[in-house]
């Protein structure tokens, strides 16, 4: 296993972080610490999760992570959790305001069976909250220890340079962005990633694998198979917009170049994540612990300038043209009024 600063902090993270999205559940806690062990065993020390992950039963997600790290070193690892995204029914349970910060990180705290999370993150941007108000609480509660160091995920880039200049007056460490980036998903490539460059943040890229796509399991002119995230209630509403004909036979022109590395399709792609130097960790999920160690091996592996030209390539198509997004008014887009990929 590689690892990396994030960012320009001093805070070292696994090249390949583990997250619980879809995969944790109160019927899953089994299978969940196996997993967890297998990250383990593969040298993952940063887990991702969030106060939203396991809903309906908000709050699952955290619960069975925590769960699956008891008995862990608590030094050895780095949790990573999240705050925006509602959480029940009330006015005050979604958003960044001082309340909902506040309460939802204390409940994240007792979720995850942890004094501390390492890195708090603001899951979305909040434009019914003045960004002061939420800077300010972050800032509190890293000087009450119980977050280490703060983040965004799927902000853009003027709100994320108006968070560094409010962290930088209040002496908060703004430390990175959690991100959607892969081959097929390259929306933060033009203006979030020098962005953070500049102000010394890393990626977190979230979904390497563009939603299992990319490791060839859906395939042209076929039903996704079963158990797939296709066929997940709240997965398919990622996942389709990747499932055009045209997007599924690029993928299957991949594999010729894996095989030729000695990788499966999954692990050049999340190798194609992490060559990106503005990476500090790419995010992977697993629903076994066998996806745990492919996908891990692709940490340190190097693609060369001619592997990811002929990859490009691959995701051009004679009628479509470029298959791959580009467009950076698409990040944080919502996912229910983003049009449908080609098809």
């Amino acid at each position: 296993m590689e690892y990396r600063k994030l960012g320009a902090s001093g805070l070292t993270v696994s090249a390949i972080t583990y997250g619980n999205w879809l995969t944790h559940s109160v019927e899953a806690v089994e299978i969940a610490r196996k997993c967890v062990t297998a990250a383990l065993d593969a040298g993952i020390t940063s887990f991702d999760t969030a106060d939203v992950y396991g809903r309906p039963d908000y709050g699952a997600g955290e619960r069975v992570l925590g769960e699956a790290l008891s008995g862990v070193r608590r030094e050895s690892i780095e949790i990573f959790t999240k705050v925006c995204l509602p959480t029940g029914p009330g006015p005050n349970d979604k958003g960044l305001s001082r309340k909902h910060i506040t309460e939802s990180c204390n409940a994240s705290l007792r979720n995850l069976g942890t004094e501390y999370v390492d890195l708090y993150q603001a899951h979305r941007f909040d434009e019914d909250t003045p960004l002061e108000e939420t800077m300010t609480a972050f800032a509190d509660l890293v000087r009450q220890g119980k977050v280490l160091y703060i983040g965004v995920s799927e902000w853009r880039a003027s709100q994320i340079e108006a968070a560094a200049i409010l962290a930088a007056e209040l002496r908060v460490p703004l430390i990175s962005n959690q991100a959607q980036y892969s081959m097929l998903w390259r929306v933060i490539e033009k203006e979030i990633v020098p962005t953070g460059c500049r102000l010394g943040l890393g990626q977190i890229a979230f979904s390497p694998l563009a939603q299992g796509t990319l490791t060839g399991k859906y395939r042209p002119d076929q039903q996704p198979p079963a158990g797939s995230r296709a066929r997940h209630s709240l997965g398919s509403a990622f996942v389709g917009r990747y499932l055009g004909g045209p997007v599924l036979s690029a993928v299957q022109r991949l594999r010729p170049i894996a095989e030729e590395l000695g990788l499966t399709l999954a692990q050049l792609a999340v190798a194609w994540v992490l060559q990106n130097p503005a990476v500090s960790s790419a995010i992977i999920g697993a629903s076994h612990p066998a996806q745990i160690h492919e996908n891990a091996a692709a940490s340190g592996h190097t693609l060369e300038a001619e592997t990811l030209a002929r990859i490009d390539a691959s995701l051009i198509d004679d009628i479509h043209g470029d298959l791959a997004e580009h467009d950076p008014a698409k990040v944080a887009a919502p996912f229910d009024v983003m049009p449908a990929w080609k098809s």
